[in-house]
């Protein structure tokens, strides 16, 4: 592993968003006509921001990770082989439905190709990889960030996709929230019953596999989770790190905050759900996080798309916030303006 960030350096560096900032967003926006959820939002941008009001928010970056995993061939996937490599090639060319989306919000896309070759193993019979590997996979997204961070990148969005990517993740799920596999199992798009008793299967031996490992991180990523929910894991601390806000995507994301919330418990207050989808692990996952979604539109699509719609809402929030001012206290001694 070539030299770069030590990770429990970047962890030790994170400290929570402007409190002060945060505060004086909420007693500013309490003095106008309450906007519900957005006033919520500006004043998160006004903490992350450290400033009241907030800024506009300039250059945003999805980092959409991909990989697949081994556990595809336990027939768990109702995505087809392929599905992963047509989606990053159409979004390079702005042909795919995200690109579109990503166009039409005017946010940029990053793919970062994380199993570019073959799946990994099977989660539930074997380890996703080394505790090694899983460490550089980390500090890889550490370094991501810090790329992003120094070429201007004022909000991150996080995306994962790749077949068995929701598997592997509801088992992530499940035993760092204490569920049972039969709760945090889809049963979604694509999914009949019989597919859907071999993905709890699937589910149940990787959570068998990565519980006694719970008090090491790194080591149940390398156990169950995979390079690009480590990756993603390190995306999350280094944004916390640089003080740089990070919208969500779906459950693979919110698995990999998961684990990073273990890490750091400083580091949440950086991140924002960028909805809710219908993934029971999901919901299980943000709850935990105690994290609100900014948009609940039933959205299944693992590819970012959910979070690139709270995008606007956020730029919204803070563009709403920027001119709305408490009106100025009536001066008892001053007299009437003159009629005209």
């Amino acid at each position: 592993m070539t030299a770069g960030p030590d990770l429990d350096a970047v962890i030790a560096s994170i400290a929570r968003p402007d409190e002060q900032a945060r505060r004086a967003a909420r007693e500013r926006l309490s003095a106008g006509a309450p906007r519900g959820r957005l006033d919520e939002l500006a004043a998160w941008l006004a903490g992350v921001q450290g400033a009241s009001p907030a800024r506009p928010i300039g250059q945003v970056r999805l980092l959409l990770l991909t990989a697949d995993h081994g556990v595809t061939e336990a027939d768990v996937s109702g995505h087809a082989a392929g599905d992963t490599q047509s989606l990053v090639r159409d979004t390079l060319t702005g042909s795919s439905p995200l690109a579109a989306v990503a166009a039409s919000v005017g946010v940029s896309v990053r793919p970062e190709a994380l199993s570019p070759d073959t799946p990994g193993a099977r989660v539930d019979q074997a380890d996703a990889m080394s505790v090694d590997d899983a460490r550089a996979a980390v500090l890889r997204g550490v370094a991501i960030v810090d790329e992003e961070v120094d070429g201007g990148t004022d909000l991150l969005v996080l995306a994962d996709v790749g077949r068995g990517v929701g598997t592997v993740a509801s088992a992530l799920v499940g035993i760092l929230t204490r569920r049972d596999a039969s709760v945090v199992t889809s049963s979604g798009a694509g999914i009949d019953d019989a597919r859907w008793m071999r993905r709890c299967a699937v589910v149940r031996d990787a959570m068998r596999r990565g519980r006694p490992l719970l008090g090491d991180h790194v080591a149940v990523l390398a156990t169950i989770g995979g390079p690009d929910l480590a990756t993603a894991t390190g995306i999350l601390l280094g944004a916390a790190a640089r003080r740089t806000p990070v919208v969500l995507d779906g459950i693979a994301t919110a698995a990999a905050a998961l684990v990073a919330q273990r890490m750091s418990f400083r580091a949440v207050d950086w991140w924002l759900a960028g909805h809710r989808s219908p993934e029971p692990a999901h919901a299980i996952a943000l709850d935990r996080l105690g994290l609100k979604p900014a948009l609940d539109l039933g959205i299944r699509r693992e590819d970012g798309t959910g979070a690139l719609l709270a995008v606007p809402v956020l730029r919204a929030a803070a563009a709403d916030f920027a001119v709305t001012d408490p009106p100025p206290a009536a001066d008892p001694d001053r007299p009437p303006a003159p009629a005209n």
